[in-house]
């Protein structure tokens, strides 16, 4: 056993209590992947961060769920680099990070911190019937074609026709888990839909989104930034989105609200990179005693 420090951070907000939290372990990066997700269990978030040193980056990170380590997490990155700032670990207004999916520049502007998300991948369309199983939702709730997209994480993309649609939709564990088979994945390594409609959850937001989540994790995740990088990208790539930025909203049915700015990195047609911009507010901080 040894003591970590940490701190747990809201991300996408500048209140406490709002976007969705992480617990940042600093030092923790060499730790047993066993321990990485009891600890993500007892917090009951849905994503924490390990850090340490890298060879190839300014920083290493690892992102784990209750259930498994994946290789990219948007809101616990953000995260990161708040707490890495508050104790004064960041010197500049910029950064590297290294990831699971690659190396990952963040720059910070004033309050905002700001990831540059690796290009996306656009994988195959998945079937909206499947699809709509998956959400409890009648097929034509849904607008366009879902789609498997991935800028460092890959997520079922699913644009809904409105907000009632998006308001009750409800996850059917069984019938994602036969999506998933669908698409030759097993086990927990789930696509899960990000529902997303054309239309804020304030007059400030252009998209509004949710993503249900499985068990062992909570029910619904309060901002995903990682989607929201998929998310812009695939509105980008269909036309569905006009100019070169906009604002995204999350959270706000669950009273935690999130907001990003996304901005595309090159031409709708061959995007380099999603940028995902917000802010993270400092909420507690700490030592925490795990086996190594």
């Amino acid at each position: 056993m040894a003591w970590f420090e940490f701190d747990w951070v809201d991300a996408f907000s500048a209140r406490a209590f709002g976007g969705n939290g992480c617990a940042v372990v600093h030092g923790g990066a060499t730790l047993p992947d066993r321990t990485c997700m009891d600890f993500v269990r007892e917090t009951s978030l849905v994503e924490c961060t390990f850090t340490g040193p890298s060879e190839t980056a300014d920083i290493r990170v690892r992102y784990f769920l209750a259930s498994r380590e994946i290789p990219f997490a948007g809101h616990p990155t953000l995260a990161t680099v708040a707490a890495l700032r508050a104790r004064g670990l960041v010197q500049g207004d910029s950064l590297t990070l290294e990831t699971g999916a690659g190396i990952v520049p963040v720059r910070i502007d004033g309050e905002r911190i700001e990831m540059r998300q690796v290009a996306p991948v656009f994988g195959p369309e998945l079937p909206v019937a499947l699809v709509a199983a998956a959400i409890s939702l009648p097929p034509d709730a849904i607008a366009h074609s879902p789609q498997r997209v991935s800028t460092g994480l890959p997520f079922c993309i699913t644009v809904l026709r409105d907000h009632a649609a998006l308001r009750a939709a409800r996850l059917d564990v069984e019938a994602l888990r036969r999506l998933t088979a669908e698409q030759g994945y097993s086990g927990t390594d789930v696509v899960e839909p990000f529902l997303v409609t054309l239309r804020g959850a304030t007059g400030e937001g252009h998209t509004f989104s949710r993503l249900l989540l499985a068990p062992p994790s909570p029910p619904e995740d309060p901002f995903t930034g990682s989607a929201t990088g998929a998310m812009a990208a695939y509105l980008w790539r269909r036309g569905l989105m006009r100019g070169d930025r906009f604002t995204a909203e999350q959270g706000h049915w669950m009273g935690r609200p999130g907001q990003a700015r996304v901005t595309r990195v090159g031409p709708p047609e061959a995007m380099t990179g999603i940028r995902v911009a917000g802010q993270g507010r400092l909420l507690m901080r700490g030592q925490v005693d795990l086996p190594g």
